[in-house]
C-alpha cells in the first residue's frame, strides 16, 4: 500500500497544494533575477542608443516576464484566499493550468532575452540562431520530454 493510499482526500489536497506551491519557489526565482536585470537594462546608456527592434524586443521579454510573473504568483493568492473556504481543488485544478501558462511564458521571455543579448553582441545572424535554439531547448526539456514520459507511462 502506497503513502498516497492512506492518506484522506483533503490530505492528498492539502499535500498537492503545498508541492504546488513549493515548485513555484523555484519559477519564481527564475522570474525574478530576470525581470530584475531586464528593469535594469533600460537605465543604461547603451539601451538609449539601441535600435528600434531591440528596443521592441527588451519591451517583449519585459511583458512576457511580466505576464509569467503574474501566472506564477496566482496560485499562491488563490491559496490565500480560497483556502479556507475549502477549495483546495479549485486551487489545483486551475493553478496547474496558471503555472503551466507561466513557465511557457517565462520560457519565451528567456528565449526573447537571449536572442535580444545574440543581437546586440554578435548580430542579427547569432539572433537567428540562438533564439530558436534556446526556445526549442525549453519546449523539449519542460513539454516534449514530459509528454513523451506520459505517453510510454501512463500511470
Amino acid at each position: 500500500m502506497s503513502e498516497s493510499d492512506s492518506e484522506s482526500e483533503n490530505e492528498k489536497l492539502t499535500r498537492n497544494v503545498n508541492e504546488l506551491l513549493g515548485e513555484l519557489r523555484v519559477a519564481q526565482a527564475g522570474v525574478q533575477i530576470l525581470f530584475g536585470f531586464l528593469l535594469s537594462v533600460v537605465f543604461t546608456g547603451t539601451f538609449r542608443d539601441a535600435s528600434g527592434f531591440e528596443k521592441s524586443l527588451h519591451i517583449s521579454a519585459v511583458l512576457l516576464t511580466s505576464v509569467a510573473t503574474a501566472l506564477l504568483t496566482a496560485p499562491a493568492a488563490w491559496h490565500r484566499v480560497l483556502f479556507r473556504a475549502g477549495r483546495r481543488h479549485d486551487i489545483l485544478r486551475a493553478g496547474n493550468r496558471l503555472v503551466l501558462g507561466g513557465l511557457a511564458c517565462l520560457a519565451a521571455a528567456v528565449t526573447v532575452t537571449v536572442a535580444l543579448i545574440a543581437k546586440v553582441v554578435f548580430g542579427v545572424v547569432a539572433m537567428a540562431i540562438l533564439g530558436p535554439l534556446v526556445g526549442a531547448l525549453f519546449v523539449t526539456v519542460w513539454f516534449v520530454v514530459p509528454a513523451r514520459i506520459l505517453k510510454h507511462d501512463p500511470r
